[in-house]
């Protein structure tokens, strides 16, 4: 982007031991590791080849930045006292919407082309690494696609628009677009997780009803409709909410927008139904049931947006330490430097190789498919959002001062890091879940058996380790221990995912860090690695 270099040479001091602009990189050719996971997963390469450059690009990442520095703004009224209830973006989430749609994040999994889940799930952790916002919109206008199978008519009107690789932000209605995102307005302030105790009604008027109650928080309000909750005559009630009709603007009315700790690009309001128009979706009672098709897939990328943001922070701080040098010597050369970024990178990879391996579940056609893809998409959630802080935090600190300021990637991805454990799901209500599936479907358990068992034998540690875990929970635990249960299973099945796709080094110092030897609960505090190859999978992105 820039022609020339920046000045270095003052009258005060010259800048040296600072790291050059890094210019344009490469997110795709720069990754062994996830070139390796998405192999394994039946991801299509030539597709994420492409993404990866054009996201890594110096333009494509300033446009992260800009996205972040300058949040959508919410305007309620025109100039004359008339309502608008519209949420006003910046340029720069606009270019990073165009290119993620255009690309197909939310239309190839439903393309009919192998792998699509997979190469999604891939475009989701390569987008969270350079502006993770944009990811919200998209990722729910991807996972609506399967609750509006419910629905024929809604399907046939608004999957074709929504499945375009176009992006139309006009306030027009869908007939009059080539294009439409679809959100999700579902929490209300008396229940949040709590769906059932959802008090909007829902009043049939002709062949569609009227919504009259609130929403406490309404993911990407700017969407050309939502997906919601309401109480018909026949209980809770899925319903597809047109943001715009012909003629007239749906009265939904914004009421704020949520002052967010990150996230900052993306919108997310609170809002009213002053007697919107909704469709029904599925039949009356069948509410809870119905969305959930849609927060199954919006699990996915919450699986996968951990192991990006884990990526972008390991990748400045790798950099960082490739390129400083500290007591006469490169940081990266520095013994507890390497253990440190060796044991953040081991739960990167980790979390990586697990979602994509649970991506791959989501592209079967069997039964047991669609089981494991219900139970893996859980564990890896749960593990990988419990991680992610941590690494990133650490991340900074490698960093030291400079990790902390704002000319870095680190705040963003700070702010950024707990959110995917909070949305669609926290920690307690996923691991409630693991056991539910776990009790009310038996193939879920045997399709999680069969994964483990595949490399049994293999190694005598995770074999030990396999022993203990069965013994600790002969019989699936109290609610109590639902987090203990959930963390050793997540642990041991991301351990046979790199037993069978990473390389015997990196493979072997997950088993030993996590299962089996002794060591401290801080990062670094490890016993012996060889540090070299488990460092080579951050590989280095310049072009």
């Amino acid at each position: 982007m820039h022609e020339s270099p920046a000045e270095d040479m003052f009258d005060s001091h010259q800048v040296v031991n600072q790291p050059a602009a890094r210019g344009d990189l490469d997110l795709w050719a720069g990754d062994p590791a996830l070139r390796t996971h998405v192999q394994a997963a039946g991801a299509d390469p030539e597709s994420l080849a492409v993404y990866g450059a054009r996201l890594g690009s110096e333009a494509l990442r300033a446009a992260g930045r800009a996205a972040n520095r300058h949040p959508p703004e919410l305007l309620l009224f025109d100039a004359g006292g008339r309502r608008r209830d519209e949420v006003m973006f910046h340029p720069a989430y606009h270019e990073l919407m165009r290119v993620g749609i255009g690309a197909g994040y939310a239309a190839l999994p439903w393309e009919g082309a192998p792998g699509g889940h997979a190469t999604h799930a891939a475009m989701v952790y390569l987008t969270s690494q350079v502006e993770p916002g944009v990811c919200c919109p998209m990722t729910m206008t991807y996972a609506a696609v399967p609750a509006l199978k419910a629905d024929k008519a809604l399907f046939s009107e608004w999957v074709p628009k929504l499945t375009a690789r176009t992006y139309d932000p006009s306030t027009k209605p869908l007939a009059r677009k080539p294009a439409a995102t679809l959100g999700m307005a579902m929490t209300e302030k008396q229940g949040g997780s709590d769906i059932r105790a959802n008090a909007t009604t829902a009043t049939p008027e002709g062949d569609h009803y009227r919504l009259l109650g609130h929403k406490w928080f309404c993911s990407a309000p700017m969407s050309d409709g939502f997906l919601t909750l309401a109480q018909a005559h026949g209980g809770l009630t899925c319903f597809l909410v047109p943001r715009w009709l012909e003629g007239a603007r749906n009265p939904i009315r914004i009421q704020r927008l949520k002052d967010k700790l990150g996230n900052r690009a993306n919108a997310s309001a609170e809002i009213e139904y002053h007697g919107a128009l909704a469709y029904r979706l599925g039949e009356e009672g069948a509410g809870l049931r119905t969305i959930l098709e849609m927060v199954h897939h919006t699990r996915l990328d919450t699986a996968m947006a951990p192991a990006g943001l884990m990526r972008a922070a390991l990748d400045s701080a790798h950099h960082w330490a490739c390129h400083r040098s500290a007591f006469q010597k490169q940081l990266i050369d520095q013994p507890l430097m390497r253990a440190v970024l060796a044991d953040l990178a081991l739960d990167w990879e980790g979390t990586l190789a697990l979602g994509l391996c649970v991506a791959r579940a989501f592209d079967g056609r069997t039964a047991q498919d669609r089981a494991f893809a219900r139970l893996g998409v859980a564990l890896a959630k749960f593990l990988g959002n419990k991680l992610c802080p941590g690494v990133v935090y650490e991340a900074m600190e490698a960093m030291g001062g400079m990790g902390y300021v704002e000319d870095t990637p680190l705040p963003l991805l700070y702010r950024e890091a707990p959110l995917n454990s909070i949305w669609e799901g926290s920690g307690n209500v996923i691991c409630l879940d693991i056991l539910r599936t776990l009790r009310k479907e038996p193939l879920a358990g045997e399709a999680l058996s069969a994964e483990l068992a595949q490399v049994a034998g293999q190694d005598r540690r995770f074999d030990a380790a396999m022993t203990a875990h069965m013994q600790t929970f002969p019989k699936l635990p109290d609610e109590a221990q639902a987090r203990w249960y959930a963390e050793s299973l997540a642990t041991l099945l991301t351990a046979s995912v790199l037993m069978r796709h990473a390389p015997d080094a990196v493979a072997g110092a997950y088993i030993a860090t996590r299962l089996s030897d002794p060591r401290g609960r801080v990062a670094g505090a490890v016993g012996t690695l060889d540090t070299a190859p488990i460092l080579a999978r951050l590989g280095d992105g310049v072009r």
